[in-house]
């Protein structure tokens, strides 16, 4: 789905080129949704810990991830406890092409991306990988997370290190091998790519604008979902861009 960012002035014009049915109802200074037709985000599940970890080091670590939309995975990790700062990009394609007006043609090697810097001595990358497959995103579907098509939205893992990329496959084939999902995994795993830093306007988005259908419906849920299956991990007050630049 192009052009997300244009439809933010018109909320329910965005519910319709989403292909739902809803009602809007203006109260309280907000905007409430009922869904009453089209396709729900994929319910979210509790996947097993991964067997293998990265080792931890003194400082922070650093992945990258990609599992559709930059926002929600910015939102669900900005919330993590232990995530020093999530920031919303590009990676898997070269520099002359990290622009979102670029990347949205779907004719780059982009994903949409998001760079975790954490503390591994409260949060590993290995439960980090856990709850990207648990609430983050749906790792079956090719090219696609929900209403938006195209290998910008692919699910990816970019690992800074060769530890890291053998923690990450082993862990792909270790959910495909339990059948954890009862469906193959598409998540791939590329190495020796480089993070690009996404436009001011892409950070920060999901806490920026809750009330945007598109936020409300698919990333709104994510957040829910972490703080229902790790609400050790969770924490209510998210790690923000805006609050760290400078």
């Amino acid at each position: 789905m192009k052009n997300r960012e244009k439809t933010r002035s018109s909320p329910l014009g965005r519910i319709a080129r989403l292909g739902l049915v809803a009602l809007a109802v203006i109260g309280g200074g907000g905007l409430a949704l009922k869904l009453t037709g089209g396709s729900a985000p994929e319910e979210a599940r509790h996947v097993p810990p991964a067997l293998h970890d990265v080792a931890a080091t003194s400082g922070t670590q650093s992945l990258v991830l990609a599992g559709g939309c930059f926002w929600g995975v910015q939102g669900a990790f900005q919330h993590v406890a232990g995530v020093v700062s999530a920031t919303a990009g590009y990676a898997g394609g070269s520099a002359a092409t990290a622009t979102y007006e670029i990347t949205e043609t779907g004719q780059t090697d982009h994903a949409e991306a998001v760079e975790i810097v954490f503390n591994p001595k409260q949060i590993t990358y290995g439960q980090l990988l856990q709850i990207f497959f648990s609430v983050v995103h749906d790792p079956t579907q090719v090219d696609q997370q929900g209403p938006d098509v195209g290998k910008q939205y692919r699910s990816a893992i970019f690992p800074l290190s060769d530890e890291q990329a053998k923690v990450a496959s082993d862990y792909v084939a270790q959910l495909g091998k339990e059948g954890t999902f009862g469906r193959p995994i598409a998540t791939s795993i590329e190495i020796g790519k480089t993070f690009y830093r996404a436009e001011a306007y892409h950070q920060d988005y999901v806490y920026n604008n809750p009330s945007q259908p598109y936020v409300y419906i698919y990333e709104q849920p994510k957040i829910e979902a972490l703080k229902r299956l790790f609400p050790v991990q969770y924490r209510e007050r998210p790690v923000l861009v805006a609050e760290q630049a400078g």
